[in-house]
């Protein structure tokens, strides 16, 4: 239920459309860590997998809800775009870094969301996660805590495949 109603709040964020438009999102299957959704609006139809943190640091915080998401537009011609969203607001100006198996991508940063900084390496990072076993994502709040998280890419390939044909 915890992640029924996390992609509800996703699809809501992540969608285009008004409100008064929205639509739940479908959550199509869960594949060990990562569950594969769809959400539609009038004109388009988005697609996204999704996991939360295995592994908070530090422990003492409120974190609120964390996501790794990769979605997939079809309409707006965006393939697997990875994506980090906090329940915090990030430090203006600052990078986050995201590591799988010892590679390292830097996303920028806008509120309470990450997106890779060169998207020419969104591929790499997503292929990096196709074979990797983990993920960490470094970040740095508002008020400069320094946050570290650990993601499972158990199941990552087959939810991105079940989301190949967005549609």
């Amino acid at each position: 239920m915890f992640v029924r109603s996390i992609a509800t709040t996703l699809a809501l964020l992540l969608a285009s459309a008004s409100l008064a438009s929205a639509q739940s999102p479908t959550r199509i299957q869960q594949f060990n860590a990562w569950g594969a959704y769809s959400y539609k609006t009038q004109n388009n139809t988005l697609c996204y997998v999704l996991a939360v943190p295995s592994e908070k640091q530090p422990a003492s915080v409120d974190h609120g809800d964390v996501f790794f998401i990769v979605s997939q537009r079809p309409g707006q011609n965006i393939s697997y775009e990875p994506q980090v969203m906090m329940g915090y607001n990030l430090q203006a100006d600052s990078k986050v870094t995201v590591a799988v198996d010892g590679k390292n991508f830097t996303l920028f940063t806008k509120e309470k969301s990450a997106w890779v900084e060169n998207a020419a390496e969104e591929p790499a990072l997503v292929a990096a996660m196709r074979g990797g076993r983990n993920l960490t994502v470094q970040a740095t709040s508002a008020r400069g805590t320094r946050t570290n998280y650990t993601y499972s890419l158990s199941g990552i390939t087959a939810a991105l495949n079940q989301i190949r044909t967005c549609n």
